[in-house]
C-alpha cells in the first residue's frame, strides 16, 4: 500500500528555515522522479520543486529559486526540500507526489506557517 507520509513544518518566523521529510513507501521510490508541491488558503495547488530518480533538480519554483532545494536518498525512501530565506507568502501546506505513480496519491502534508 502506498504511502507518503510528510513531516518537518511548523511555525517560523520570517527569514527562518525549515527542512521538510516525505518518507515513501509501498512503491519503488529509486524509479519515480519526486516533486513537492503547495497549496495555500484560497488557492490551488502549485508545483514547488521536482527531482528525477537519480537526483537530477529540474524544477524550482520562481517565487522560490535561491531559498529553497530538493533532494532526495534513494536508499531512505525520502525526499526532502529545504527552505531557507522563507517569507510569509510561503505559508502553506506542503504535499509531496510521485510522479507517474498509477493511482495519484498524496500524502497528508504538512503545515508550514511563516509569521512574526
Amino acid at each position: 500500500q502506498v504511502q507518503l507520509v510528510e513531516s518537518g513544518g511548523g511555525l517560523v518566523q520570517p527569514g527562518g528555515s525549515l527542512r521538510l521529510s516525505c518518507a515513501a513507501s509501498g512503491f519503488t521510490f529509486s524509479r519515480y522522479a519526486m516533486s513537492w508541491y503547495r497549496q495555500a488558503p484560497g488557492k490551488e495547488r502549485e508545483l514547488v520543486a521536482r527531482i528525477t530518480s537519480p537526483g537530477i533538480i529540474t524544477h524550482i519554483a520562481v517565487a522560490v529559486k535561491g531559498r529553497f532545494t530538493i533532494s532526495r536518498d534513494n536508499a531512505k525512501n525520502t525526499v526532502y526540500l529545504q527552505m531557507n530565506s522563507l517569507k510569509p507568502e510561503d505559508t502553506a501546506v506542503y504535499y509531496c507526489n510521485a510522479l507517474g505513480l498509477p493511482g495519484g496519491y498524496w500524502g497528508q502534508g504538512t503545515q508550514v506557517t511563516v509569521s512574526a
